[in-house]
Order: structure tokens, then sequence, then C-alpha cells
């Protein structure tokens, strides 16, 4: 099964850069210590309920160990592996741009060091951007590639106040009106699968994110991980979670909903084994990729095929 073949069904994040920059780029996941205010008690206490920043940042993306040296040791494990020579650095766990705008200068110019680095991705929330924060990544933009992801999870605020989010979907949208037109690119991420919302409302997100300025799109299965409000919540009343199959039906469904011209950074999550709860579908990453490829390719589906181009809502 040839799956890069079939990849075109969609366009990816690796097809991205190849078009930007006529080559395959890798990220390294650095842990610069910052919090969320949805933790620390600024906007609420606990975080997100499903949230367990263990269920997917790499042992080696620590906090505990210097930036420069997360960056050193990522960029050589990742140059043997692969033989990349071009980087981004992703600023993961937490959000990335909590902190006042002199420490994220130092923090981003730190990564930005090494010649092989061509720029810089970085996870956050919509409540936590300004104006300043904003001009120091358009500055950036000038000479690097500079991706925001703003985490959303869902457009339904009953879905935000289920999952202790502590901003609305409204948040989300303004911070995308302030971010465009500044030459950064603009990421967000969501979840498929909250008990709150209905497959018709799943699906109705494609077409509410296709009329929003986004250049990149991360989506996931909702995952119950250990030592997180939701896992207790499903241990005393379980909920329905995707079968493998389930899920592949809705990406697809999905995808072709969607606008043709949002590149997608991630198709579903992989929590470890020994934090995962529910659901187990026991598939590689590689083999649920060609799974999802092999039901396009099914279906003979496409990105954008029942895309309906509609005015920008911004």
């Amino acid at each position: 099964m040839n799956t890069r073949l079939l990849q075109a069904r969609y366009n990816s994040f690796n097809d991205f850069c190849r078009e930007r920059f006529g080559h395959r780029v890798y990220k390294v996941n650095v842990d610069a210590g910052f919090t969320c205010p949805n933790r620390d008690g600024t906007v609420s206490v606990g975080g997100c309920i499903y949230c367990n920043n263990d269920s997917f940042r790499p042992d080696a993306c620590r906090h505990a160990i210097p930036i420069e040296e997360q960056i050193k040791n990522g960029i050589e494990y990742i140059r043997r592996r692969y033989k990349a020579d071009r980087f981004i650095i992703y600023f993961q766990p937490f959000t990335n741009t909590y902190a006042p705008v002199d420490e994220l200068e130092r923090l981003y110019k730190t990564a930005l060091m090494d010649d092989r680095v061509i720029g810089l991705a970085i996870g956050t929330r919509p409540d936590c951007i300004d104006d300043e924060k904003l001009c120091l990544l358009e500055e950036l933009s000038k000479r690097y590639f500079i991706l925001i992801e703003y985490g959303v999870q869902s457009i339904y605020d009953k879905t935000l106040r289920f999952i202790n989010r502590g901003h609305n979907y409204q948040c989300f949208k303004d911070a995308l009106k302030k971010t465009k037109g500044r030459g950064i690119y603009i990421g967000s991420h969501i979840i498929l699968g909250f008990p709150t919302e209905t497959m018709d409302e799943m699906l109705y997100m494609a077409d509410e994110l296709s009329r929003q300025p986004i250049d990149f799109l991360k989506i996931h299965q909702l995952q119950i991980v250990r030592d997180t409000a939701l896992s207790v919540m499903y241990e005393r009343h379980p909920f329905h979670v995707f079968s493998c199959d389930e899920y592949i039906g809705l990406v697809c469904d999905f995808f072709e909903r969607l606008s043709p011209d949002i590149y997608i950074q991630r198709l579903f999550a992989t929590a470890p084994d020994n934090v995962l709860i529910a659901p187990h579908w026991d598939k590689s990453r590689h083999q649920l990729l060609i799974d999802i490829n092999i039901e396009f390719d099914r279906r003979d589906a496409y990105q954008g095929r029942l895309y309906k181009k509609q005015a920008p809502v911004y």
C-alpha cells in the first residue's frame, strides 16, 4: 500500500513543508517550564478535565533539563534517526505565551540560535495572547517560520464549560482576529468525542473552522487518561468513546467538509499505555495512518470534497 500516494487526499504538514521549504522539516519538542492560567488560579484551578501533559510529552522534554540542552539532544536524536537537517522548535506543554514578553523573547531567541532551526511552533491558549506578544512574534516572523497554535478543543461553549476550559469560543475568534495579517501562521487544536456533543455537532466544526483564518489544524479523539478529573468521571459513570473504526469514519467525514486550504498536523492521539484508560485500539501510529488512508481510498474521498465556501466569519 503506497500510503504516501494516498496522503494526497488530504493536506498534511509534510506537504506544506515540502511546498514552503523544499524538504521535510522535523519538530523538536521542548518544555520551557510554563504553567497555565487554568491551573494557577488566575482563571481556575485543576486545568481542563482531560489534561495530563505526560500523556503526550516525550521523556526528553522535561523542564528540569535546560532548554538549550533539550534542543541539542532533540536535534541530535532526530538527525541520527531521520538524517534530518532542518528543525522547528515546538514549545509544547501547557501555555507557552504565559509569561512577560521579555521572558518570552529570551526563550524564543534562545531556541532560534542554532542555524539548523528555521522556526518555532508555540502552543498556547487564546486567552493568553495580546498585542505586545503578537508584535514580538510578528518581528520574528520576518526571519523565521512562526506558528502559533491555539487550543480551542470545541466551538461549543457548553463543551468548554464541561471541560473547565476557562474561556469561550468567542475568545478564540478574537485571538484569531488579533493574529491574522501579521505574517504569523495560525494553528488550532480540537478534540472529537466529548459526551456533550452529537456527531452532527462534531462534523459542523469542520464547516465553522473552515470560515476562520486557520492555516493548520490538529484533531484527535477524546482519550481518557489517568490522574485527570475526566478519568474519575468516566470510572464513576462511563460514557461512549470512539472505537477505532468509528473514529476513522468520522475523520473522513470531517475532512470532506473541511476547507482544502487548511493543512493537517495531527489526525489522532496515542497516549502511552501506562496512562491510557480508554479507548484502547491496540494499533501503532503507522498502522492508524494506513487505516485512515485506506478508508479515504475506499470511499474515493478527499479533503474539501463537500466543502461549501462561505464568507469568512472572524
